[in-house]
């Protein structure tokens, strides 16, 4: 099993995707693929890596990351395993879910590395809900499809975009929790989004 990751800079900071392949000749064919997106321009120089360590040991602290996967299938679980060897702490996810409680991300959170997640489901995870209500992890719950054009969007570059998904909930209004503090207070709330209007055309 090989991994391929293809990094580059974004406005927010270090992206860092991956993507499992069975053979050297799938890896040789995406590394002359991924070269080139809709521009036809090269923005990436993909690398091509057979230990999974190797491949995450320059993630550094207070990183952001997105993993792939849904619910536990399809998820870079021998990237994960390296992730929780380095050591590397004070991460942000970008995931749909964060794993169970020995499986998937759920490893990363039992070995207190997570500091943020942003994603849509947060539950049959019981780590997950006593560091979130034990004032140690942060939450940006975001609906399903609202975090996929928000991955989707920032790939391609666009800075924002509007969605009627959640108008008139607390994540539309502000005031969801991100963070408790210790006395089961909310230490931390959601900011409202931005409303827009859009002109209708006849």
């Amino acid at each position: 099993m090989f991994a391929l990751r293809i990094s580059g800079l974004r406005a927010s900071g270090k992206l860092a995707t991956w993507r499992p392949c069975g053979s050297l000749q799938q890896m040789q064919n995406l590394n002359a693929a991924a070269s080139f997106f809709s521009t036809s321009s090269p923005r990436y120089d993909p690398k091509i890596f057979t230990d999974p360590v190797e491949a995450v040991k320059d993630i550094p602290d207070g990183a952001k990351i997105l993993v792939g996967g849904f619910g536990l299938c399809g998820i870079p679980e021998n990237l994960i395993g390296a992730l929780v060897k380095t050591g590397v702490k004070d991460l942000t996810v970008v995931s749909n879910n964060c794993g169970v409680d020995d499986f998937g991300l759920g490893l990363m959170l039992k070995a207190k590395q997570i500091k943020r997640m942003i994603s849509s489901y947060v539950g049959e995870n019981k780590e997950f809900e006593r560091q979130y209500l034990g004032g140690e992890l942060e939450l940006e719950l975001t609906p399903q499809g609202t975090l996929a054009e928000r991955i989707r969007a920032g790939g391609a570059g666009i800075p924002a975009f509007f969605t009627p998904t959640a108008v008139g909930t607390l994540v539309h209004e502000g005031g969801a929790p991100v963070k408790y503090s210790l006395d089961k207070k909310i230490a931390q709330a959601s900011d409202t989004k931005v409303t827009g209007c859009l002109p209708a055309f006849i």
